[in-house]
């Protein structure tokens, strides 16, 4: 006969029962930290379901484009030029350009954009319902990149990376070209309370030509290339002891401090640092690509049409290498509250070869179906004169941005605002259904893609946002 199991006292017995349940709190506490860490990394993760694109290369239109002008046609105001704006002393300002329907699909595109109209019109899935919460560019701005205007949040990039991981483990995976100081500055391109190392890099304007040639080794002057970003005096093994001994260092302290994100980002970026050595001066080296694709971008123009056509080509060359999210923040703004018609044409000309050639480069060699390419600014502008009559003001309840490749339908308007372009009223979008969309067509969802800070799960788009369906082909 079996021995009769020990009852212990009820004291005893309920010290055991807590220490069991503290046991299975810290090993659920555990396992969430161990997921943490796995995920602070750039290693590649599945999707939650079959992605329709691999990567994205966000076009950003600085200043808030007109809409009117550009990609929305508007019959009824151009009838209806300078009668007054609901009774007030704003007369309504017809656009000076005009529009036309290209491609197969009949896509209305307005004259500023002849090479995007003549080759990418059944490329172009259009958005013409777009809106947002606030006029003013550094809120509207904020919200366009982090889905928040009043909170520091992790931008889209960031977001996409931490969801999706990169391919490419010695480049980093959201590069940012030419971002603005202003406007949110860093913010804009952040991974704030996510890990520092699904922040974007950022590549300067300015500094980009000399940028080139410090890291490809190749100059104006005569003689043999020099790779700068090699160091002559350190071998690659010392720099490897190095970044050792300091990566040990700082391993120390972070497992006495427990918690500390700036020196998991400093562990992190030292170990990014070190590996890019071996890849990004090709990487950047533009002048390797041939002479007929440098041509095709328009490379060589003048100002910033040289700039913005060689930001375009490396946006390219980063995506085909492997980075998952590339920002090009176009080099001349797009706000017109005077001079539009003269302003626009001049924003047009820098930006519109390089993108249409993009997209030609990227259809040509497969890479379109699997990148999503998107050109947006943070709001449109009004359909009503401001000042002295040749310029337009903020508006935010309206304007058009569009999508090409990644799993969007081309050739398709999708929306609609009222008669005169002020304000979204067929299926409105706004920035959180916008970033739920660009999440799905990764193969992410909105819903599920959190992160735990402060006691509460985060996500891009907070608490709201629907996939606009209609536009996925």
């Amino acid at each position: 006969m079996m021995n009769a199991p020990f009852i212990p006292s009820r004291r005893t017995l309920l010290k055991s029962i807590s220490s069991g349940f503290g046991y299975l709190a810290y090993a659920s506490l555990a396992a969430e930290e161990s997921s943490k860490a796995g995920r602070k990394n750039l290693s590649v993760r599945s999707p939650h379901f079959p992605a329709r694109a691999k990567q994205v290369i966000f076009l950003c239109m600085k200043g808030g484009p007109s809409h009117v002008d550009t990609f929305d046609y508007k019959p009824e105001l151009q009838k209806r030029n300078g009668e007054p704006w609901r009774g007030g002393p704003a007369r309504l300002l017809s656009s000076a350009q005009e529009f036309k329907q290209h491609g197969e699909s009949g896509l209305h595109i307005s004259s500023l954009f002849p090479h995007l109209a003549k080759n990418h019109a059944d490329d172009l899935c259009v958005i013409n319902s777009m809106h947002t919460d606030l006029p003013n560019h550094p809120q509207a701005y904020a919200q366009l990149h982090t889905g928040s205007f009043q909170f520091v949040r992790p931008s889209l990039g960031a977001w996409s990376l931490y969801g999706l991981g990169s391919s490419n483990q010695n480049l980093p995976g959201f590069v940012t070209l030419n971002p603005p100081s202003d406007m949110g500055g860093a913010n804009n391109y952040g991974s704030a309370f996510l890990p520092a190392i699904y922040q974007g890099a950022k590549i300067g304007g300015g500094q980009l030509p000399a940028l080139f040639s410090a890291l490809s080794g190749k100059t104006e002057e005569p003689g043999p290339p020099m790779k700068n970003i090699d160091n002559p005096h350190v071998s690659r093994k010392t720099q490897r002891a190095q970044i050792d001994l300091i990566a040990g260092l700082d391993q120390r302290k972070l497992e006495h401090d427990h918690y500390h994100p700036e020196i998991e980002g400093s562990i992190q970026s030292f170990e990014l640092a070190y590996r890019m050595q071996d890849e990004i001066p090709d990487v950047l080296d533009i002048q390797s690509e041939p002479e007929s694709i440098q041509k095709l971008y328009g490379v060589g123009r003048s100002g910033d049409g040289d700039r913005f056509a060689k930001q375009c080509l490396l946006a390219r060359r980063l995506v085909e290498s492997g980075v998952r999210f590339v920002e090009v923040t176009a080099p001349t703004s797009w706000d017109h509250h005077s001079l539009l018609n003269q302003n626009l044409a001049k924003s047009s000309e820098v930006t519109d070869q390089p993108i249409a050639a993009l997209l030609t480069d990227l259809k040509n060699r497969g890479m379109l179906k699997d990148t999503l390419v998107v050109w947006s600014g943070e709001f449109g502008r009004t359909p009503y004169a401001q000042g002295l009559g040749d310029g337009r003001d903020h508006n935010n309840k309206g304007y058009s941005m569009w999508m090409a490749g990644g799993g969007v339908k081309g050739g398709y308007a999708h929306g609609s605002t009222d008669d005169f372009g002020y304000k979204a009223i067929d299926k409105p979008v706004h920035i959180h259904d916008l970033h739920a969309t660009i999440l799905h067509l990764l193969g992410l969802d909105h819903e599920r893609l959190t992160y735990n800070y402060a006691g509460r799960e985060f996500r891009l788009t907070d608490v709201y946002g629907n996939v606009v369906t209609d536009i996925v082909a």
